[in-house]
């Protein structure tokens, strides 16, 4: 005879209870007549055209994963809709919640690539929505899940970060705020494949959830417990001016948060060199900035340019020891003559010009 093995997880592990046998690793049960089928002997030959169906199996996989889910079992979650989409890789749902559960239930180190898996899987999730779910109610109830998970997820990314930070793993942290950047890039990709599958339709889904991801982005820079590396920052800064641009498409009269908006308007390369945007040198370059050359259309010019090209520079090489080494001799020249010259280097509010 075989060993009675379960057909839903592969656990031979099952005991007879109140007349059915019952799998203890996921609960499935088999009458005593469908037992004795899968224990016996030998193999059956079978002629002609034969149609499996494994619509019950489907459905009770979809219970056992729902349920992990729902008591927030989010690894054998991931495990069980791993198991549905071999049989329904068109499944929205199973392609979803296999790379949900898996940035819920991942170690710290591995939350970076798992965060990366899981915007890889957004595109896909939506195409499927738009051509499998024909009700626009059931469209929208869909998505509105999905946004309300992903807020979750990022909640709980964060929510770890800062652990991690109060128990003075300040290494483990950076790194992990990294990770949020990359879970992030997941959370603003999922605006953009509604935008690009339904258009118009849930624009205002799409603007809700960059507005989401902006103010954590938002809040990585006003971070002074954790130093963003200048890569990093201008990263984040490049990010937060990309999807700003995005949401006033829909959204015409909005702004960012004052504090925000200098962080974008700032001396990046200063800002990487000096490690702040609010130091005494980075305070003394920004007051001849305003002063001196936003006087002229020239001086206007020449900040666009530096504008324009500076953060690139600063994300090839704002952490190369020769970037940092050449470039703070540079720049302590020349904050030394502006401070010669009458330039202070207190505490400094930028001008609008």
């Amino acid at each position: 005879m075989k060993p009675l093995t379960c057909e839903m997880c592969g656990s031979t592990n099952l005991i007879k209870k109140d007349g059915v046998f019952v799998c203890q690793s996921c609960g499935t049960q088999y009458s005593v007549e469908e037992a004795k089928k899968m224990m016996i002997e030998g193999t059956v030959e079978v002629k002609g055209t034969v149609k499996v169906d494994s619509s019950d199996e489907l459905k009770n996989l979809y219970e056992i994963a729902r349920k992990a889910k729902d008591s927030k079992n989010y690894e054998n979650a991931a495990k069980y809709y791993d198991m549905i989409l071999a049989k329904d890789p068109q499944s929205w749902e199973a392609n979803f919640y296999v790379n949900y559960g898996k940035i819920m239930s991942c170690k710290n180190e591995e939350i970076e690539v798992s965060s990366i898996s899981f915007q890889k899987s957004l595109s896909f999730v939506v195409q499927i929505i738009r051509e499998r779910i024909t009700s626009d109610e059931e469209q929208a109830k869909i998505i509105c899940e999905i946004e309300s998970k992903m807020w979750e997820a990022k909640m709980d990314v964060n929510k770890r970060a800062v652990e991690l930070i109060k128990m003075n793993e300040s290494i483990i942290g950076r790194n992990y705020y990294k990770a949020i950047g990359e879970f992030l890039k997941a959370y603003y990709s999922f605006g953009d494949c509604l935008v690009e599958c339904f258009e118009k339709q849930y624009s205002e889904m799409a603007v809700a959830v960059w507005k989401s991801a902006i103010s954590t982005d938002q809040s990585s820079l006003d971070n002074k417990t954790v130093k963003i590396g200048p890569v990093e920052k201008t990263d984040v800064v490049l990010r937060i001016k990309k999807y700003s641009d995005k949401i006033r498409i829909y959204q015409p009269n909005y702004q960012l948060e004052k504090t925000t908006q200098q962080s974008m308007e700032g001396c990046y390369i200063a800002t990487a060199v000096y490690g702040s945007y609010d130091c005494p040198q980075v305070w003394t370059l920004r007051r001849y900035r305003d002063n001196t050359l936003a006087s002229t259309w020239y001086g206007r010019c020449f900040i666009r340019t530096y504008y324009a090209t500076s953060p690139t520079l600063v994300k090839w090489f704002g952490n190369t020891k020769f970037f940092q080494s050449i470039g703070k001799k540079l720049l302590d020249k020349k904050v030394k003559r502006l401070n010669e010259q009458g330039f202070e280097n207190t505490s400094y509010a930028d001008k609008k010009w």
